[in-house]
C-alpha cells in the first residue's frame, strides 16, 4: 500500500510539473501583470525572466520584470521612454508573498516559481537570488576604472551636532546621532576618497570636524581638511572634505548663495603629484517640496553653478576649463535643471556610463538618480568612471539609526554616495570627431542611439537619419557634447548623418 501511495505521488507530482506554466519574457512597453497571469490564478507558474525587486519597504515585495524608475528620470515629458517607464510603474509590478529572508531592491530573482493568488498578488514557492546583496557591497566600491583620484559626491541626510532633538531634522538624541555617527563613519571609511563633497551638513563647523576626525582617525596615512566658514545656525549646508596629502585647493571655496544660502560651493584643486588641476563644485539644490515653482528655483541655481564656472575661469582663477559638478540637485535627469546643464555642454556621468539603468535614490519604489555628477568635455576624457555605490537606496527605512540597532554603513542615509575615478592628463585631447555608441543596436541592449562630440559652440550641428532607401526620417539639431537620440520604432536598416564643423559624418545603423 505504502509503494502504491509513493507511485501515486510521484506521478502526482509529475502531472504538477507538466502543467505548469511558464510565463515568458515581453515587451516592457505593453507587458501587464494582469494580462500575463490572469488566465492562471489558483495555478503555480515559472517565469522565464528574472524578476526584481523593486519595493522592499514591507514584509511582501513588490516585483517585476523591470525595475521601476522615477518616469522624469527616463525620460522627457511624453517621449517613449518617458510612457514606458509609466506604463511599467502602473502595469507590470506585482505583490510577491511568502519570502523569507532580507532582501534588498534590486535583487533578482532566477526562475522565479510562484503560485498565482491573483493577478496583482503571487505567493513564492522557489527561485534563484542573485546579485546587490549587502554582501556584494561589502566586498568592494563599484568599478570606477583605474583612478589616481578618487571623488565622492554624498547627502548625509541631516548630519546635526548642536541641534539635536530641534525640530524633524537629523537625530533627536546624543544616542540616536551616535548611532548615526558610526554608520556614516563607516560608509565613509570603506570609500576612502581623496576629496569627498558632503550635503545635509549642520551649518557652522561641529558636524564637518566630528566628521574629519573620525575619518583621520579610521584611515591610517590619510591627512583630510576642510575648509572653515562662518556660517551658523540648525540649517543646511555643503563642505568639502580633502586629503591634504592628495590635493591642494587654489585658493578658498566660492559660495554661490543664489535661491538657498552655503549650498553651493565651487574650489579648484592641484594634484600635488602630478601639478594637474580642476575645478570641483559641491550642490545642494532646493528641495521638491516647500511650495511655489521649486523647479523654477532649481534651474535658477543651475544657471548660477554654470554663470560662475564661466567667471571663474574668466577672472583667471584657473587656466583650463575642466570641472566636476556633484550633489544632491533634487532633479531627476530629464527634468529642467539638468537639461540646462547638458544643454550647456556638461556631460551627465550617469547616463555616459551606466546608460538608463543608473540611480541613486528611491521613492515610493522608484528608482532614480537626484544625486548628480556632471563635467565639462574637457575632463570627460579624463574620467575614468563613475558609479552610484547602492548602500543606502536599496535598503529597507527600517535599518536607519532613529529605528533600528543596527550599526552596519547600510542605510546610514536615504541618498547613496555617486563615486567618480578621476586620471587628470591636460596633454589628453578631447577627440573632437563625432562617434556613435554602436554601428549595430540590439533590441534590450541600446534604448537610444548615443551621438558623442558633434555639439560646436561656433557652429550648429545637425544629424539625419535615412531608411535604406534614402527616405528622410529625422533631422534635428545636436544641442550638446552627449547627445541621445531615439532609435527608429521599426528594425530595420539605417543611414546616420552627422553634420558638425563643416564636416559631414556617416555610420550605418542596423536596429533589430
Amino acid at each position: 500500500m505504502k509503494r502504491s501511495l509513493a507511485i501515486i505521488s510521484v506521478l502526482f507530482g509529475a502531472l504538477s510539473l507538466l502543467a505548469q506554466v511558464h510565463i515568458p519574457a515581453g515587451d516592457p512597453q505593453t507587458w501587464s501583470a494582469q494580462q500575463a497571469l490572469s488566465p492562471y490564478v489558483g495555478q503555480t507558474v515559472i517565469f522565464d525572466m528574472p524578476i526584481v525587486v523593486c519595493s522592499n519597504a514591507k514584509s511582501d515585495l513588490v516585483v517585476s520584470p523591470w525595475r521601476m524608475f522615477d518616469p522624469d528620470n527616463q525620460g522627457v515629458g511624453g517621449s517613449k521612454d518617458y510612457v514606458t517607464a509609466m506604463h511599467i510603474n502602473g502595469s507590470c509590478g506585482f505583490t510577491l508573498t511568502g519570502v523569507s529572508g532580507y532582501h534588498r531592491c534590486g535583487e533578482k530573482i532566477y526562475n522565479l516559481r510562484a503560485k498565482v493568488n491573483s493577478t496583482s498578488r503571487l505567493t513564492f514557492e522557489s527561485g534563484d537570488w542573485r546579485g546587490n546583496t549587502r554582501a556584494d557591497m561589502e566586498a568592494g566600491l563599484p568599478d570606477v576604472g583605474e583612478y589616481r583620484l578618487l571623488i565622492c559626491g554624498f547627502n548625509l541626510e541631516n548630519y546635526f551636532v548642536e541641534h539635536l532633538g530641534s525640530d524633524y531634522l537629523g537625530a533627536n538624541s546624543q544616542a540616536a546621532h551616535d548611532k548615526q555617527r558610526e554608520k556614516i563613519s563607516k560608509a565613509l571609511k570603506q570609500i576612502n576618497a581623496d576629496i569627498f563633497g558632503l550635503v545635509e551638513l549642520e551649518q557652522g563647523d561641529a558636524a564637518i570636524q566630528e566628521i574629519v576626525n573620525d575619518l583621520n582617525a579610521n584611515i591610517p596615512g590619510r591627512n583630510y581638511q576642510f575648509f572653515h566658514d562662518s556660517y551658523s545656525g540648525s540649517n543646511q549646508k555643503s563642505d568639502i572634505v580633502y586629503d591634504a596629502n592628495k590635493v591642494e585647493p587654489i585658493g578658498t571655496p566660492a559660495h554661490i548663495d543664489t535661491e538657498v544660502s552655503d549650498r553651493k560651493k565651487m574650489v579648484g584643486f592641484r594634484e600635488k603629484a602630478t601639478g594637474e588641476r580642476f575645478i570641483y563644485s559641491i550642490n545642494h539644490f532646493k528641495a521638491m517640496t516647500g511650495g511655489g515653482d521649486t523647479e523654477s528655483r532649481r534651474l535658477n541655481e543651475a544657471r548660477a553653478v554654470v554663470n560662475y564656472y564661466n567667471s571663474y575661469r574668466a577672472n583667471g582663477n584657473i587656466r583650463d576649463n575642466d570641472i566636476l559638478i556633484m550633489g544632491d540637485l533634487n532633479a531627476h535627469a530629464k527634468t529642467a535643471p539638468v537639461l540646462f546643464f547638458t544643454d550647456n555642454g556638461l556631460i551627465d556621468l550617469h547616463r555616459a556610463f551606466h546608460a538608463d539603468s543608473s540611480y541613486s535614490y528611491m521613492y515610493s519604489g522608484k528608482a532614480s538618480y537626484i544625486d548628480h555628477a556632471l563635467c565639462s568635455s574637457s575632463l570627460y576624457s579624463q574620467i575614468t568612471g563613475m558609479a552610484g555605490y547602492h548602500i543606502n537606496s536599496d535598503e529597507n527605512d527600517a535599518y536607519t539609526y532613529d529605528k533600528s540597532s543596527d550599526k552596519t554603513m547600510f542605510r546610514s542615509s536615504d541618498h547613496d554616495p555617486v563615486l567618480v575615478g578621476l586620471k587628470l592628463d591636460s596633454t589628453l585631447m578631447y577627440d573632437p570627431t563625432p562617434q556613435l555608441n554602436s554601428a549595430e543596436i540590439l533590441s534590450g541592449e541600446a534604448e537610444e542611439l548615443i551621438i558623442l562630440n558633434a555639439h560646436s559652440d561656433e557652429s550648429k550641428s545637425y544629424y539625419a537619419i535615412y531608411s535604406v532607401n534614402g527616405v528622410l526620417l529625422e533631422r534635428k539639431e545636436i544641442t550638446s557634447v552627449y547627445y541621445e537620440v531615439q532609435l527608429p520604432a521599426d528594425p530595420g536598416v539605417y543611414v546616420v548623418y552627422i553634420y558638425s564643423d563643416g564636416q559631414t559624418f556617416q555610420r550605418k545603423m542596423i536596429v533589430r
